[in-house]
Parts: structure tokens; C-alpha cells; sequence
């Protein structure tokens, strides 16, 4: 039979040699079938050990769902290959499952706890899968469940499964909006992620859940504008669609002084560019400028993001190229727009959907920016080809964008388009002529005229259409048209479309008095044929019997009345009503009330020549390319465009961390750099860069260092060094922690050997002797390795000093480290008075070094010989900084070592990493000959331990310096309850936790021991603590704001644990390195 061989191929029976057939029972399927024998073959492959007839089955049930057929029964056989190790295999179990989870939620329900296995699964794409299927199961009772699996794959290393779980999240809320809060914080988490595959996600994520939120995309702005060029095409769109929204309100408008722009449009341009480079001190000052009229300066996050858009308009995505010519059209000066305008048109060649979307935009934007688009008018030239909905819209635009230039060439055109067989077209083509007609004034006449030669035409619906508009027309100069109206009375014989006959009676009732002759008698043939008129006709009929009644009642007071009476018994009780208000009011009477009297100015009364517009006028207040603005009229979900703010919002909200990862070979480095003293040359013209690198030192290596002594290097090439460095993992920083003795032993024999260490101009500058090598060399045997890693050079000089010292001795200045220095070097007062000189410090060393208040000791800034007199060292007050609180004070301490007064301190131009900012101190005029003075300065590290470089000067000299901030210096106190503590605690765990186990000598097991380690090390607060061996502190990171918690677990017995959760995992992971050295020493 015929039938067995087709039943056989959709059963997918046929297996490989040596494997049992399965599906060739014809009672196994069709409508024949038992109950209890449907499905058997594919339950009894789901249920044998081999993927391969596994995965057979499961794409016979897929198919089966793609077919519409019921495979429900089949769900207990599916869920448990669940756990099948086959991807393929897991890939259509997970595809079945969410068909039917919603259809049956008890069966689904059994399988949840395989999902939450999955999520802990090693593959990320299971992980991903799991949590997909998971979110797609709609059964409010697991939504917990949802709410814990989305947070934890929120933490996930695989920026994939992060990438599922801002998908995820917009399930979750349309199934219980309740957790709004909860998804919020995790939006917030998921937008501060670096990669690119979750950037369009979590935007999706944030306009489905909590668009309102605009307070969340401030910090995230700037890496979303960088990020947008490598993001996908579909996460391009979504997050353009959104910046266009935050730029409407975050910054001024930049049409708002057009006419200054246009005067001098050079200089605007050029000065925005300045202000890009000046940062967010000029973003104030064009803020305070704007009310005095200054010329309009852009704000550099304005520019940053138009300039980022650009290269997208040569995107292959067409809704990628629409995103950005929408945010141009609502974001950019007027004098920018006109880059769209190429890449628009270049979407014209592409399919009828794609130019029927891109023509309703540009027929939008022709409106207001017509310019834009003249150049390229032949584009939008008709083809024969095209649909008449295209056809429509590119006559709408050369509509728009005709002017008295090209008006002869456009008519030409039209002229053409009248000849087409699609009458809509056609239609749609008179209308055209007729508003340009009305917008170009000297092509006036020539489109009447050419619209009256149409009504000769052999098609009834072109005269027609003409008849309308020569009707809009004749009402702005009726008066030198009689002609015409006399030509359109004849043909109230032959026009039979019910629009074009009312056109010409409204025209004749109007302008009776121009064919005083002509009226009465169309009056009297449309009062024959009035009971077969159509009632639009029917109504122009009465006004027409009502104003010559008015105007000759003589020759039309019996067809008035004729027409009247007829119309009172008409069916339609428009035109009987019409017919009743009429008689009352032109036919007098003793009844008639006090309208009658005047019923000429109510019937003869001018009346205003109709406007000729453009259907898509004042259509642009929806954001172009939107759905809302193709149907206009306000779509579900659509989030309005806001206006334009009056007065800029605060520009400093977006100034945030940019987070880096920092090595502790770099901080080594530094403490290898030195000036050479003999270079007056090079001093005066700045600081010298050598380089000496070590083959085998790690550190060196990556240092990138050259040994051209006498060159001048720019600050930023070391920037981008220390970035690079900076951006390694956490893995390098830990190997070059245990690496660390080492290095120094190799760098501390090259000191021996004679050798000079490397100078760099961005960071070093702050300068220490290379005696203090030397003598800490001669202790290299004695001293452990850690406490070399975390030693500054002021708290290392516990050795004994060495006998000579030469000049040579003094050329050589390291800049310290600015690290926590280790409570445990324990430095007596009289050694450090006696090293004083030798080791370039001052005496404040010991006091802050066992004061835990002050944290870091005294940093030497400036040693006095390579200052010419002026030494200068600053120190961390940890008090909050009067000028910003988002600041570190730094108080620097000025000492006037020379013979001659120093005139004119103060803070030069500083070369800063992106995001570092400085508050000056106030100029010091003079400080006299042994005269100390301290002044306080701000500087925000946007919570990096990167340094802040920046120049001393004075009335003759420049002196490059660096400050780099101790980890523990970037946080202020915050005082809270346990409970408090646990709560926040709780919500920073996964990748924002960083666990480490120590051993706690016997000196460190008091509570003041403790208590006076760790804040030395950290700016923290300590919590109340129920129990005795615990120990808590609590901080936040002064830029952005970030709860960094410390917990101490100090048990009796066995190791200590030191767990630290804050968002920033670098800060966290910094951290815990400095405790546990500080704790263990």
C-alpha cells in the first residue's frame, strides 16, 4: 500500500543497522491509534541509554508541537532527560518544557529543581538555558525562586549568562510587578557590567521595568556611549532609542541661540571641542554663561555621544541607521543634521517595508529641515514599480521639499504621474499640485490652470479630484475667477462623484454674486434630480436654495421652497433636521425669533481660505522611528520625548568610576624611580624618564621603559603604562604579590651594584634618596618578603645607617608608595630623629604611625634638594573635604629649607586619568626661609588607587609630583546596626564577596589590637557586634557611593576568616591583601 512508505517517513522510522524500528505499527499513530499505545516508540526511545535515538525522539516531538498536534502526554518521559549530558539532547527538553510548563504547572513544577541544578551547571550555556526555561515557566509560585536564580546569574562570570539574565527580568516583572524593587537593583548591578553582550539586554531590561529611573543611567552613560560601536544591532537600537530620551533631559538644547550659532558657526564648533577637552569645569561655566547669551557651548557628554553615534549611520542594519538619524534629528545642533540625510536615502534602495518606514520618517523630518533633503530630490523620484502606499509617500516628500528653485521640475514630474493607471495615485498627485499651489505663490495660476485642463479628462475620479482642490483654491482669490466657476457649473451635468458635486455647489452658493445668472439654474436641476442625490450632495443642495433665497429671492423663493419641503421628508434626519433650522431661519414669520434677522451674516459670512498641510505637520512630537510615530497615535509601552530642560542639570552626576584592575607590581615600580641631579637642563625644562628593566623582573617588564636618559617622555605615556598594568586580573595581581621578595631582592642588588632605577614623569616625582635603598639593602637578609611588598620607603628605615655617604648619594630620589604602612615596623623616636636626614622624612613618622585616626603617616611629595629648598609632604586627614565630599582631603605640608623665600606656590595644570579631578589649594603667596605652612587640597580617585599627577610650581620653578592613594584612604566611615549590617551584607554576595582565611599571631588577638590594625589600614567604622570573637566595619567608597562591609571572624581555635563584599570586586579584592598583611605581621 501506498500509505505505508508515507506513514514510515513522518514517523521518522527507518533507524541505523543494528538499532530496533520504531513507528512502523500503523496503530501507533494516526486516528486509529489507542489511547494507551499513542506514543509508545517515542517514549520507549526517550526512555533507552543512547543520545542518538534520544535526540531522534525529541525532534519527531518538536516537530509534532511545530505540526499543532498534543504532545502533553508525553511531559513525565521528557522531564526526566532533563539531566541527559547530551547539550543536543538538554537543548529540545528545554524547548518542550517551556511549550508546555504553562499548560501543565504541577508536571512542571517537579522539574524545577533540575533547572536550579542546571544553574549550577560548569557549561555556561546550560547555566543559560536553564535559567531561559526557567524565566519562561509562568506559574506565580516559583517566583522566588525566579527572583534568587536571576540575582545569582546576574554575578555569573559568563557575560552570556548575565546576558539570559537581563532577558529574564522582564518576565519575571510582567508575572508579579511586585518585585519592581528587587529588579531594580539588580538592573542597576547588570548596567555597570563592561561587556558588550549585555549592554542591550539590560537597557531592554530597564525601559521594560523602570524607564522612569533616568538616576541609574549616570554613572553607566559614558561606557554606554563607548560601548555602543561593538555592541549588536539590536542592542544599538534599543539603547540609542534610550540615551535619546536621557539627553532630552540632561542637557540644554542646542537650537536654543540658533541665530548666535549661524552668525559665527565656527567658533561654536571649535568651542565645544574645547570645552570636550577642558572636562566638567567648563560644563559649569557654559551652564552660568547661558543666561547672559553667551554663544551655545555644547556639553562634552552631548558631543560624546553624537560623535559616538556617527559611524553607526553606516551600519547594515537599517533600524540601526533609523536609530541614529532620530537621534540627530532630536539631539544635534541644526548644522549637523544634514549627515542623515546620505545615509536615509541610501535605505531607499532597500526592500518596500524598510522605504515605507524610512519614507514616513523623512516626510516627517522634509517638514522642519527641508534643506536636509533637496540635494538628493531625484531620490525620491516615483518609480512604476513602486507600491502605491511608497508611491504616496515619496509624493508627500517632494511635496515638502519644493520651493520656487525647483518648482518647475517637481510640476513636471506630477505631470507625469497623472498620465499612471493607479487612480489613488493619481488622486493623491492633484492633491500635491494643489499645496504647492498654495505654498509657492507664483505657481499659483499655472496649477489652476493645469488642474482645469484635468477636467476635460476622461476619468471621472481624476476630475473630480480637481474639482476639490480648485475649489481650496479659487477661495483665496474668487474674485479673479469667475471663469472657472462658470466652467465647473457646466459640468454639474456629467460629474457624478458625490464630493466633486458638493465641491461645486458649495462654490456656487459661496460666490453667487460672480455668476448671478448661472446659479438660479443649477439651482433648478439639482431641484429635479435632489431625492437621487447623495446626502453629502442633498445638504450642499439646501445651503445653495438658502444663500440665493437670501441674495435673489425673486427668481429662487418657490425652488427654495420646493427644495425644502422636499428635504423635510427625506429619510436621513440630518438633511430634515437641516431642512427645519433653515426654513426657521430664512423664511420669516411672526414666530420667527431674533436669528432670523440675521441669517445673511450667518449664511453669506466670509469665510477663511483652507490651509493645504501636510498630513505629517506636528507629527515629530513622537520620537521618529517609533511605532507610535508610523501609526500616529501613542503605542502601548511608548515612553513620551521629554523637553528640552530650561537650565542643565548638574553635569557631575556622570563623572564616575571608570574601574581598573591595579597590580601590585605597580606600586613596586614606583618605588624605583629617581631624577638625575647634575641635568640642570633637564630640570628646568622638566623631568627626565629613564628606564632600567631587569629581563627576569616581571615588574620591569611590563614597565615598557627605555633607557634614553635624556629624553623628555609625556606624562601620558606613563598614564597608559600604569593603565595597562592596571587592567591585568586578579590572577597577575596575586602572582606578583608572591613574587614580590623577590623583585625587590633583584632591585635592591641593582641599587648595589650601582645601577640607577627608572624615572617617570606622569607618576614619579616625589622623591626619597637611594640611601634609603642602600640601608635597607644591608637588612634585605633579615627582613621578611611580605613586609617588603607593603613597606613605604619613610617606614622602612629601621636598618642601620650606612657610614659614608657621598653627593652622589643624593642624586637619586624614589617616589614612596603611598601604601598603608604595617603597624608592626615598630620605629623608636630617637632612630627616627637620628635617620632623619638620611632617610628623607620628618619627625610627625612614629606618632602617625600608632595613631589608627590618621591612617597613613606623612608621604614625602618633594624631597627639599630636588625642590631647591621646598620640601613638601602631604598626608591623608581622613576628615571630609569642605569643597566636595566626593574628595579625599589631602593636607599638604609646605618647609622652606633655603635662604631665599619661595614665592607663588600653587597647583599648575595637572594630567589626569579620565575621571580623576583636583581641588586646588589656594595660592601661597611667600613663605619665608625656615618657614613650614600646610594647606588642604581635594582630589577625587574615583575609587582607584590610581595616582593623581599634577605639577608644584612656583615664581621660577615647575616640579612634577604624584600622590597615589592607599586603598583604605578611598572610603569614609558609615556608622550602622547589626541588623543593618546583615541586611546590606546580604545583597552583596556571589562576585561582590571576597573570602580569605589567616592565622592570627598572639599579639593580634586583643580587641583594641584589632580594631586599631584595621582602621589604620581602612577609613571604616566599626559595627556593633553581638558576639566576641566577630569583628565588623562599615564604609563607603567616597566617589560613587558603595558600601564596602568588612567582617573578621577571629575563631580560638584554627584560622581566622576575613570576608569583605562590596561592589567594587578591585577595591574588595585590594583590601583584603592590605588587612590580612596588616593583621598577620
Amino acid at each position: 500500500m501506498s500509505a505505508a512508505p508515507a506513514y514510515g517517513e513522518d514517523k521518522g522510522g527507518s533507524a541505523g543497522p543494528g538499532e530496533p524500528e520504531y513507528g512502523h505499527d500503523p496503530a501507533s499513530g494516526g486516528i486509529f491509534s489507542s489511547d494507551y499505545k499513542r506514543h509508545d516508540d517515542l517514549k520507549e526511545m526517550l526512555d533507552t541509554n543512547k543520545d542518538s535515538l534520544k535526540l531522534e525522539a525529541m525532534k519527531r516531538i518538536v516537530a509534532m508541537i511545530a505540526r499543532g498536534k498534543n504532545a502533553s502526554d508525553l511531559f513525565p518521559a521528557v522531564v526526566k532527560n532533563v539531566a541527559c549530558k547530551n547539550i543536543e539532547v538538554k537543548k529540545l527538553v528545554y524547548v518542550y518544557l517551556v511549550r508546555y510548563a504553562e499548560e501543565q504547572q504541577d508536571l512542571a513544577l517537579l522539574s524545577i529543581s533540575t533547572f536550579q541544578r542546571g544553574l549550577k551547571d560548569p557549561n555556561q550555556l546550560i547555566r543559560a538555558s536553564a535559567l531561559r526555561v526557567l524565566s519562561s515557566i509562568r506559574v506565580p509560585i516559583i517566583v522566588p525562586i525566579m527572583m534568587l536564580a536571576i540575582k545569582e546569574a546576574a554575578s555569573d562570570m559568563s557575560p552570556y549568562v548575565r546576558k539570559t539574565a537581563a532577558h529574564a527580568i522582564p518576565k519575571l516583572y510582567s508575572l508579579d510587578s511586585d518585585q519592581k524593587d528587587q529588579l531594580i537593583e539588580v538592573i542597576e548591578k547588570l548596567l555597570a557590567d563592561k561587556t558588550t553582550l549585555v549592554a542591550g539586554s539590560v537597557v531592554m531590561a530597564f525601559e521594560e521595568v523602570c524607564p522612569e529611573r533616568i538616576d541609574l543611567i549616570h554613572k553607566n552613560y559614558r561606557k554606554l556611549c563607548n560601548l555602543l560601536i561593538d555592541v549588536e544591532e539590536w542592542g544599538q537600537v534599543v539603547i540609542i532609542s534610550m540615551l535619546t530620551r536621557y539627553a532630552r533631559t540632561q542637557f540644554l538644547s542646542p537650537t536654543q541661540n540658533e541665530s548666535l550659532l549661524e552668525e559665527n558657526p565656527e567658533k561654536a564648533f571649535y568651542g565645544s571641542e574645547e570645552d570636550e577637552a577642558k572636562g566638567p569645569g567648563s560644563e559649569e561655566a557654559a551652564t552660568t554663561a547661558l543666561p547672559a547669551r553667551k554663544p551655545y557651548v555644547m556639553d562634552p557628554d552631548h558631543r560624546l555621544l553624537l560623535r559616538n553615534t556617527k559611524p553607526l549611520l553606516q551600519s547594515r542594519s537599517a533600524a540601526v541607521v533609523m536609530a541614529v538619524a532620530q537621534l540627530y534629528f532630536h539631539l544635534a545642533p541644526k548644522a549637523e543634521v544634514g549627515v542623515i540625510a546620505k545615509a536615509l536615502v541610501r535605505l531607499l534602495r532597500s526592500h518596500s517595508e524598510v522605504q515605507y518606514v524610512v519614507l514616513q520618517n523623512v516626510a516627517t523630518m522634509s517638514i522642519k529641515r527641508r534643506g536636509m533633503f533637496e540635494p538628493y530630490l531625484k531620490s525620491f523620484y516615483i518609480r512604476s514599480t513602486d507600491p502605491t502606499q511608497i508611491k504616496i509617500l515619496k509624493l508627500e516628500v517632494l511635496t515638502n521639499l519644493a520651493n520656487e528653485t525647483n518648482i518647475p521640475t517637481v510640476l513636471r514630474e506630477f505631470q507625469t504621474y497623472i498620465r499612471s493607471m493607479d487612480k489613488d495615485f493619481v488622486a493623491a498627485t492633484i492633491q500635491a499640485i494643489g499645496r504647492c499651489a498654495t505654498n509657492i505663490g507664483r505657481v499659483r495660476d499655472t496649477c489652476l490652470n493645469g488642474l482645469v485642463q484635468l477636467l476635460s479628462n476622461r476619468d471621472e475620479l481624476v476630475v473630480a479630484e480637481s474639482v476639490v482642490v480648485i475649489k481650496k483654491l479659487l477661495q483665496m482669490q474668487p474674485a479673479q475667477h469667475g471663469e472657472i466657476i462658470k466652467h465647473l457649473a457646466k459640468l454639474t451635468d456629467n460629474i457624478q462623484v458625490p464630493m466633486a458635486r458638493a465641491s461645486i455647489l458649495w462654490l456656487i452658493g459661496e460666490y453667487c454674486e460672480h455668476v448671478p445668472k448661472i446659479a438660479p439654474d443649477v439651482l433648478r436641476k439639482m431641484a429635479k434630480s435632489f431625492t437621487a442625490e447623495e446626502d453629502i450632495v442633498k445638504l450642499q443642495v439646501i445651503n445653495l436654495a438658502a444663500k440665493l433665497y437670501l441674495t435673489n429671492s425673486k427668481q429662487t423663493k418657490l425652488l427654495t421652497q420646493y427644495v425644502l419641503s422636499l428635504a423635510k421628508y427625506d429619510q436621513n434626519y440630518d438633511i430634515r433636521d437641516r431642512a427645519r433650522f433653515t426654513r426657521q431661519l430664512i423664511v420669516p414669520s411672526e414666530q420667527g425669533g431674533a436669528l432670523s434677522r440675521h441669517a445673511k451674516k450667518l449664511f453669506l459670512a466670509p469665510k477663511p481660505a483652507p490651509v493645504l498641510e501636510s498630513s505629517f505637520k506636528d507629527r515629530d512630537h513622537f520620537q521618529l522611528g517609533s511605532l507610535s510615530h508610523l501609526l500616529n497615535a501613542k503605542a502601548t509601552g511608548y515612553q513620551e520625548l521629554p523637553d528640552w530642560p530650561e537650565e542643565a542639570p548638574d553635569p557631575s552626576v556622570r563623572n564616575v568610576e571608570v574601574p581598573e584592575w591595579t597590580k601590585c607590581s605597580n606600586r613596586e615600580k614606583r618605588k624605583e624611580k629617581e631624577k638625575p641631579f647634575y641635568s640642570d637642563s633637564e630640570g628646568e625644562s622638566g623631568p627626565t624618564e629613564s628606564a632600567d628593566s631587569d629581563p627576569g623582573s616581571e615588574s620591569a617588564s611590563d614597565s615598557k621603559s627605555s633607557d634614553q636618559s635624556g629624553s623628555e617622555e609625556s606624562s601620558s605615556e606613563s598614564e597608559s603604562e600604569d593603565q595597562e598594568e592596571e587592567k591585568g586580573g586578579s590572577s597577575e595581581s596575586e602572582q606578583s604579590e608572591e613574587e614580590g621578595g623577590k623583585r625587590k631582592m633583584k632591585k635592591r642588588k641593582k641599587v648595589a651594584e650601582g645601577q640607577d632605577s627608572s624615572s617617570d614623569e606622569g607618576s614619579g616625582s616625589s622623591s626619597s634618596s637611594s640611601e634609603s635603598e642602600r640601608t635597607s639593602e644591608t637588612e634585605g637578609e633579615q627582613m621578611e618578603p611580605a613586609s617588603w611588598r607593603k613597606k613605604t620607603p619613610p617606614s622602612g628605615k629601621s636598618a642601620p645607617v650606612a657610614k659614608e655617604i657621598s653627593l652622589l648619594d643624593l642624586e637619586d630620589f624614589t617616589p614612596p608608595s603611598a601604601q598603608p604602612v604595617s603597624p608592626s615596623t615598630i620605629v623608636s623616636t630617637s632612630l627616627a630623629t637620628d635617620l632623619e636626614g638620611l632617610t628623607l622624612t620628618d619627625s610627625p613618622l612614629v606618632p602617625s604611625l600608632l595613631s589608627p585616626v590618621s591612617g597613613v603617616g606623612r608621604q614625602e611629595l618633594l624631597h627639599r634638594v630636588a625642590g631647591e629648598g621646598l620640601a613638601v609632604d602631604y598626608t591623608f586627614s581622613r576628615q571630609p573635604f569642605s569643597g566636595d565630599p566626593h574628595m579625599v582631603s589631602v593636607h599638604i605640608h609646605f618647609s622652606n629649607s633655603s635662604d631665599t623665600p619661595i614665592k607663588g606656590l600653587h597647583v599648575g595644570t595637572p594630567k589626569l586619568p579620565a575621571g580623576i579631578s583636583i581641588q586646588e589649594f589656594p595660592e601661597i603667596e611667600s613663605l619665608a626661609p625656615g618657614e613650614s605652612v600646610t594647606a588642604v587640597m581635594g582630589i577625587n580617585f574615583c575609587d582607584s588607587t590610581q595616582a593623581a599627577n599634577f605639577q608644584l610650581c612656583t615664581q621660577t620653578r615647575q616640579f612634577y609630583v604624584s600622590i597615589q592613594p592607599p586603598v583604605g584612604e578611598l572610603m569614609a566611615p558609615v556608622f550602622m546596626s547589626e541588623n543593618e549590617f546583615k541586611k546590606e551584607q546580604g545583597k552583596l554576595t556571589g562576585m561582590s564577596e571576597v573570602t580569605e582565611k589567616l592565622t592570627l599571631p598572639d599579639t593580634c588577638r586583643s580587641d583594641h589590637i584589632v580594631v586599631q590594625k584595621v582602621t589604620t589600614i581602612a577609613n571604616l567604622g566599626r559595627v556593633p557586634c553581638g558576639a566576641s570573637d566577630e569583628y565588623r566595619f562599615a564604609g563607603r567608597t567616597l566617589t560613587s557611593g558603595s558600601l564596602v562591609l568588612l567582617t573578621l571572624d577571629a575563631r580560638p581555635t584554627g584560622a581566622a576568616q576575613l570576608t569583605i563584599n562590596s561592589e567594587k570586586m578591585v577595591i574588595g579584592t585590594m583590601l583584603v591583601k592590605d588587612v590580612v598583611q596588616a593583621l598577620t605581621q
